[in-house]
């Protein structure tokens, strides 16, 4: 995180005026905040499919039908394999990703630590998982094990959690946050745009994200799937209103990375390359968990013909 940016603390009016400036000159706005430098990320979908919670944008949850080909977690060769894989495409950090509410909903945790483990011995690559909420005793056993960063979305607003997932509370990721903190570890957290959310209510995420302060904030669209309850949400959220989200979240967090995470491909090939100019400073490169992306070299020529730094 770059500490030598001052952070403003914006009242939600402030960034709703923001938000409504003409789209150039608060690019403009968000632009100044930028570094040159770019990290790219890469992850393992290591357990897929079965989880215990009903959110409404997941393929892998057990509430609906959505007929994703599931899998329990993967053995530590393969783990070890794609993170040798990541180095190559030049991620700066590689994940485990695992479903489910809890890292021990698969009672795999002590596997999941080994893998933690694995992948730092790859060199100059961060390890960096995502396993669900936490306990302080797990908190504090990923730090032990060398994880560098937790990754924990909170998805979309305090007031409009509940219309995304009524198995587990918004302050059950906060918390897990914290602990992540308290631990000593990076925290990547973010959203995801496009599920029916107000405008208001993308401030609002800007706000919560900035009370956070994650080192790292992905941004995710929404990418319908077939048979959850947001699969005919195509149309919640333009092309524009992304990028003036990803804009005023970037100005409400200066020393935080924003990154493109999944249903980045919803964006125009000019308004992918406009974000990375204006308030996007990471990639998550190669396919995402239950949809494609581009391929890493595609990437890396872009980002090359930008002029950017990477990490």
């Amino acid at each position: 995180m770059n500490s030598t940016l001052e952070k403003k603390t914006y009242t939600k009016q402030e960034l709703l005026d923001l938000y409504n400036l003409p789209l150039d000159e608060l690019l403009k706005e968000s632009a100044k905040y930028m570094s040159n430098d770019v990290e790219c990320c890469s992850l393992i979908n290591a357990r897929n499919g079965k989880c215990s919670q009903n959110c409404k944008y997941c393929a892998q949850s057990s509430h609906y039908c959505t007929n994703i080909k599931t899998h329990p977690l993967v053995d530590i060769e393969e783990v070890k394999k794609s993170a040798k894989e990541a180095k190559q495409n030049q991620a700066y950090h590689f994940a485990i990703v695992t479903s489910g509410k809890t890292p021990d909903e698969g009672r795999d945790f002590n596997i999941e630590l080994d893998m933690i483990k694995e992948i730092n011995k790859v060199g100059d690559l961060k390890s960096c998982a995502s396993l669900g909420i936490l306990t302080e005793e797990q908190a504090k056993a990923l730090a032990d094990a060398g994880l560098k960063r937790f990754h924990h979305n909170i998805n979309t607003c305090r007031s409009y959690y509940p219309e995304v997932c009524t198995t587990h509370t918004f302050e059950d990721r906060i918390n897990t946050c914290k602990l992540v903190k308290k631990y000593g570890m990076e925290l990547c957290c973010g959203v995801i745009l496009g599920m029916g959310e107000t405008v208001e209510q993308r401030i609002e995420m800007a706000m919560e994200l900035a009370e956070i302060e994650p080192d790292s904030i992905p941004i995710n669209i929404l990418m319908p799937i077939p048979e959850t309850p947001f699969e005919n949400y195509h149309d919640k959220i333009d092309e524009e209103n992304i990028l003036r989200s990803m804009a005023v979240i970037k100005i409400a967090n200066p020393n935080s990375k924003l990154r493109f995470g999944g249903g980045r491909m919803k964006l125009s090939e000019k308004n992918q390359e406009l974000a990375l100019k204006t308030c996007v400073e990471g990639v998550l490169i190669g396919n995402y968990l239950t949809t494609v992306g581009k391929a890493p070299e595609q990437d890396l020529a872009m980002l090359n013909e930008l002029g950017k730094d990477l990490v």
